[in-house]
């Protein structure tokens, strides 16, 4: 049997504009998204049967096509008629409903992963296409790096390797709803909206401080009263912990704060590990 283990990274949102709401019901974005090395792994083995098969560890997830690495398998088999079996495991690292797109992650990679084992001439191009029918920060994932989105978030950009920055990532144990937040913003006038022009600026110029001081995301001022609170509180728990900025990552419920040295980013981790913050420090890839 032929198998192959792949890393899926997280993402964090730099920036998150909403631009307004489009004909086909979906909303239209820009945002700056950057890999970074908290990742789960994601084995992809074909079998001799039939069918698309799935086992998850480190976290209570659906094995159906709920689970975006088993939409990814169908979606690829479709795309290339490809019939035999596919075993999927997923070890999972990347915390659930936290916006570091684990689900799209773990998607993109078992279509690397295919790809590999299957028709290894397959362009990238063609990859994200098939990844954008699973999903909309799936061509991010397959792609990685430093990365203007548009669109829905499949429309991407490449820019310049942001400066290499450490992050401190605090996850609350609650979940956001991704679809109610795009509901309420349809229902106020977002008026703090990044200057993502800027923030282009600054990774050009390689400047970290230039970075970090646009750092923004809209998603924050359409939070629920108790949920904002809360997610306030981390962003200042973050920056008198010596964060240079703090912010939500997509839809939440994820908090990051950038740090220069990783000694300060793993102590900030350390001093706000809690029962009910889950923290971890990665770093820009």
């Amino acid at each position: 049997m032929k198998t192959q283990t792949v890393p899926a990274y997280a993402k964090l949102n730099l920036t998150l504009d909403i631009l307004g709401k489009r004909p086909d019901g979906y909303h239209e974005l820009r945002m700056v998204m950057q890999t970074v090395s908290l990742c789960d792994d994601v084995t992809v083995t074909l079998t001799d049967g039939t069918g698309v098969a799935c086992r998850v560890a480190g976290a209570e997830l659906p094995c159906d096509e709920r689970n975006l690495a088993v939409k990814a398998a169908n979606a690829f088999c479709e795309a290339l008629g490809y019939h035999g079996g596919i075993d999927i495991t997923l070890t999972k690292r990347i915390p659930s409903e936290a916006g570091m797109a684990g689900g799209s992650a773990d998607a993109a990679a078992v279509l690397r992963a295919l790809r590999d084992l299957i028709a290894p001439t397959l362009t990238d191009e063609r990859l994200e296409e098939i990844g954008a029918r699973v999903g909309s920060d799936v061509p991010f994932c397959v792609r990685g790096g430093t990365q203007l989105a548009e669109g829905r978030g499949e429309r991407l950009t490449a820019l310049r390797n942001a400066p290499r920055l450490y992050a401190a990532v605090c996850k609350p144990d609650f979940p956001i709803s991704t679809p109610a937040l795009f509901q309420r913003s349809d229902r106020v006038a977002l008026t703090d909206r990044p200057d993502t022009a800027a923030l282009l600026a600054a990774l050009e110029a390689g400047d970290a401080a230039a970075l970090c001081a646009k750092v923004k995301n809209v998603f924050e001022q359409v939070l629920p009263d108790g949920q904002r609170t809360r997610i306030e509180d981390i962003k200042r728990a973050l920056l008198a912990s010596g964060a240079e900025c703090a912010a939500m990552t997509g839809s939440g419920s994820a908090v990051f704060g950038l740090f220069r040295e990783e000694d300060a980013c793993r102590a900030a981790c350390g001093a706000l590990r809690s029962a009910e913050l889950q923290t971890f420090c990665t770093i820009f890839v």
